[in-house]
């Protein structure tokens, strides 16, 4: 398991958000980039030095500092739709070889080279930003259905990334949430969202809004039952 390439953005013109700019452009840089652990949400910060988001309050911070997506999953998506997809393209920090992204359990934690450790967090949910920069028409629905979304990392402890590190799994913890179920769970099986709430390391915002959610459904259910009995 290793790290193909990272991934760095540049700013570039956003016409599909109310924004004036987006650093999903992420092309293939020579390292090492120092990683660290960014600010909090709203500033723009993420963990690789030099790159930045600008949709500040839906991207970055500590839950977000780095995004995975497997090569292996870019080349099922060259595959069906018939175009080139070079590392980077889905604007991930690290284009991964051999790593089972999507099936990384949230709260397992990875070192990459020789210092660097990071702690898969939460799925990417796609925007329109995503949809414009690929140019597929229905683009967030197909991206959706097939529940590929890579994984959110966060710091856990600083270093250095390059391409070529070696990527070694040091810690799973006792659950089988994955990043793929969180995906699932809160776009389109809401049925899975119970299973969500054994996973401590999810970022406390969304922890919060599946209670919400699973609240709303148990007061839903209460109400319906006693009207159906009748």
């Amino acid at each position: 398991m290793k790290v193909l390439s990272v991934n760095v953005g540049r700013p570039r013109p956003n016409p599909w958000k109310g924004i004036g700019a987006t650093g999903i452009d992420k092309r293939p840089v020579d390292g090492p980039v120092p990683v660290t652990a960014p600010g909090p949400k709203g500033t723009g910060q993420v963990g690789l030095a030099g790159d930045r988001v600008y949709d500040v309050a839906h991207h970055g911070g500590p839950d977000q500092a780095v995004y995975a997506y497997a090569r292996e999953a870019l080349d099922r998506w060259e595959a069906e739709l018939g175009r080139a997809l070079p590392n980077g393209a889905f604007g991930e920090n690290l284009t991964t070889s051999g790593v089972d992204v999507d099936g990384a359990l949230i709260g397992e934690r990875w070192r990459v080279g020789a210092d660097l450790v990071l702690e898969v967090s939460c799925p990417r949910i796609p925007c329109g930003t995503f949809q414009g920069w690929l140019g597929e028409r229905g683009w967030i629905r197909r991206f959706t259905e097939a529940a590929r979304p890579g994984a959110y990392l966060r710091v856990v402890t600083p270093g250095s990334v390059r391409a070529g590190d070696r990527v070694e799994v040091v810690h799973r913890p006792d659950h089988d949430v994955t990043a793929a179920v969180v995906f699932r769970a809160t776009t389109l099986e809401p049925e899975l969202l119970p299973r969500l709430l054994v996973a401590d390391a999810l970022p406390g915002e969304d922890r919060e809004r599946i209670r919400r959610r699973l609240e709303a459904s148990a007061a839903v259910a209460t109400h319906d039952g006693p009207e159906e009995a009748r």
